[in-house]
């Protein structure tokens, strides 16, 4: 069977894939559409043990009321599920969900999700699919049509994005500049030890656990994954937060840092379309 005969195939296989699983979303059946979805509030957190682990995220207590039978359920976050909850306070909003029927399988998101319609998947198949058509016009035509089939759509879908994502960045420089301060302290410092298990390597993660209390009297224990020198020393430390008055999940101890940050990033934004396009043009010039 030649390449051209395989991708022909690949191409079939995920549009049917594509196919059903749009028909699905239809139908209302996709895993997405039968998973029942609450917001709960967290009642208790519990401050991290210094030189525990991440795992889990911060402990919590979360109450929901459930739609079935219209009582009240208390549940933690320990073991497996969902999300890690990395910022938690006393009366906190966050998702809970589980498969209908079953909510002994509850998982957390940490904030509350809508209904979802299952098209990840398809979107996905759809996404292989024109894998597979750019390949098979590299096959049939040469494979200049390789950086054209590639090179041209995600330059026109980067070109469609930058506004959106310029209009984000100025929206979060300007919520930099507006945001409360505290004092804060570090409680802990988590410390997590992998093995790579091929090559016997090991590397360690480290994250520091801030508190600090709002300017309303909210309570907050959050990690810390950044702006924070030599994480590992820093248990104890007495430290500025910025935080956002009406979410204080978002904050930073840097706010110049991630004002570079944002910078930097609509910078590489518009640098990957400059290289898409050019990608494109060459593969244009080669035809």
């Amino acid at each position: 069977m030649g390449w051209d005969k395989v991708l022909v195939l690949w191409c079939a296989v995920w549009g049917v894939v594509a196919l059903v699983g749009c028909g699905m979303s239809l139908a209302g059946v996709t895993k997405a559409q039968r998973t029942v979805r609450l917001t709960g509030r967290i009642d208790r957190v519990r401050e991290p043990r210094h030189g525990g682990s991440r795992t889990g995220g911060i402990s919590v207590v979360v109450s929901y009321r459930d739609p079935v039978s219209g009582q009240e359920v208390t549940v933690t976050n320990d073991g497996e599920r969902g999300e890690m909850i990395t910022a938690a306070w006393e009366g906190r909003e966050i998702g809970v969900s589980h498969p209908r029927g079953r909510p002994h399988a509850y998982r957390f998101s940490n904030t509350p999700q809508e209904p979802g319609r299952g098209l990840g998947r398809p979107g996905f198949a759809v996404f292989l699919v024109y894998v597979g058509l750019v390949a098979l016009a590299a096959v049939g035509w040469g494979w200049p049509w390789t950086l054209i089939g590639f090179g041209g759509p995600w330059a026109v879908s980067g070109a469609v994005q930058l506004p959106g994502a310029v209009r984000a960045k100025n929206r979060r420089i300007e919520q930099l500049a507006t945001m409360d301060t505290a004092q804060g302290r570090v409680v802990a410092v988590l410390k997590d030890v992998s093995v790579d298990q091929d090559d016997g390597h090991t590397w360690t993660t480290i994250t520091p656990v801030v508190s600090f209390t709002t300017r309303e009297g909210t309570a907050v224990t959050a990690h810390c994954a950044s702006n924070l020198p030599d994480p590992a020393g820093a248990y104890g430390r007495d430290v500025t937060v910025h935080y956002t008055s009406a979410d204080p999940a978002d904050f930073t101890l840097d706010p110049v840092a991630e004002h570079r940050s944002e910078e930097r990033d609509v910078a590489f934004h518009v640098l990957a379309i400059v290289v898409l396009v050019a990608t494109a043009v060459t593969g244009v010039a080669m035809l």
